[in-house]
């Protein structure tokens, strides 16, 4: 087995963001998002040895990113910018619903990731982290994205890396059926299922957390971390299960909540957390992150959230 000289490695794409200050408003506050890179973020916020798989257009936007990853003190040795493409760029609007995802990645530089792409660096970086975290917006924005992410998810098994999966659904970018087929394939290659309870709603159908978890497990997920928003989150790992209860807060954007969740327990168990204590820090950490505007700039430190806890 390959020495691990990361704790996570994510995989898929990340943009550049313009959130929308207030709605019904013309003004947009540029930022940074895409859902694994968030997560990739917020595990070097915690301190964890942090890196991103991706490709980048050869743009003002792709060199954005770059710099950004660089000051925050994450890896980017797998990121290839691409002269021929495009960064993807997307929209988040506020309204009474909540927040809308508006996108403009068709053809992306990242869409256009293959199976082939991944060898030489960013494979090398897979087997040298502890977790691959990956997720089915990295499946959905192209064939080729997705046959990359399974190929990823292969090969970590193979290298002794441990795979975190969440479920992140956008119906703006596949078919229901489609997203059905390759998330519950997915969910079969992977250590940590990190599913919300909504994105649930839609795949299966039921809308009982226990019901969702025990119909996890039975795809193949060896644990499951199911994301309940204000309500917490339900823990189990296949022979107990525990609700760590939501904390009330002041919920100013929900933008990438679930993806600081996701990346400060992967944080917490690379540094030798077991899956319930993980929890706790980022369900913390995620209520931290609701408090602030925009995917990137309300990531908590480690500090703020041992604070908090």
């Amino acid at each position: 087995m390959q020495e691990k000289t990361l704790d996570v490695a994510a995989l898929g794409e990340a943009m550049v963001e313009f959130n929308q200050t207030s709605a019904g408003q013309p003004q947009f506050l540029q930022g940074f998002g895409g859902d694994t890179s968030n997560a990739a973020i917020a595990a070097a916020r915690a301190g964890a040895r942090s890196a991103y798989l991706t490709r980048v257009g050869g743009d003002t936007f792709g060199q954005m990113l770059l710099q950004l990853w660089a000051c925050e003190g994450v890896n980017t040795s797998g990121v290839t910018t691409s002269g021929a493409s495009h960064t993807g760029i997307y929209f988040v609007t506020h309204g009474t619903h909540g927040h809308e995802f508006s996108y403009r990645r068709a053809d992306s530089a990242a869409s256009r990731m293959t199976p082939q792409w991944l060898a030489g660096t960013p494979s090398e970086v897979i087997r040298g982290a502890r977790y691959l975290h990956v997720s089915a917006i990295s499946m959905a924005i192209s064939p080729g994205a997705c046959d990359t992410v399974f190929e990823a998810m292969e090969l970590a098994r193979e290298s002794g890396t441990q795979v975190a999966f969440d479920s992140n659904l956008r119906l703006k970018l596949w078919p229901l059926a489609r997203a059905q087929a390759c998330v519950r394939q997915a969910i079969g290659l992977c250590d940590i299922f990190l599913p919300s309870l909504e994105d649930m709603v839609a795949l299966t159908g039921l809308r009982e957390p226990r019901s969702i978890v025990d119909w996890s497990h039975a795809q193949g997920a060896r644990a499951v971390v199911l994301k309940l928003g204000a309500d917490g989150a339900l823990v189990s790992n296949g022979q107990v299960r525990e609700h760590i209860a939501g904390r009330k807060v002041p919920v100013r954007d929900a933008t990438g909540a679930g993806d600081c969740f996701c990346g400060n327990l992967l944080a917490r168990m690379a540094k030798g957390d077991s899956l319930l204590p993980a929890t706790r820090y980022a369900n913390t950490a995620a209520s931290l992150a609701v408090q602030g505007f925009g995917a990137v700039q309300p990531l908590p430190r480690s500090s703020s959230v041992f604070a908090a806890l």
